[in-house]
């Protein structure tokens, strides 16, 4: 699905429109640059939304066992680099 990218200040000034109208990704961006995004729920999950889900994950967990990843030392990465300041 495509998403559509959007301003973090229209997307603050906006968030009720965006959380409850726009049905479909938003990417959040800053100066040009996405920052994050925004992947809106449904009210009930599919079954087929979590075979997707979990074939999103094996194919995730495949990519970092070929390039030698370990996940664990990935978590451990993240964690450090968040609480450092910016």
């Amino acid at each position: 699905m495509e998403s559509i990218k959007v301003g973090i200040r229209e997307f603050r000034s906006q968030l009720p429109h965006y959380l409850l109208e726009v049905g479909q990704p938003i990417a959040i961006t800053r100066h040009g640059e996405t920052i994050g995004y925004y992947i809106p729920s449904r009210d009930k999950t599919t079954q087929d939304d979590r075979d997707a889900l979990k074939a999103a994950a094996q194919k995730l967990d495949a990519m970092l066992q070929s390039a030698g990843v370990d996940s664990e030392a990935l978590v451990e990465e993240f964690k450090t680099r968040r609480r450092k300041p910016r």
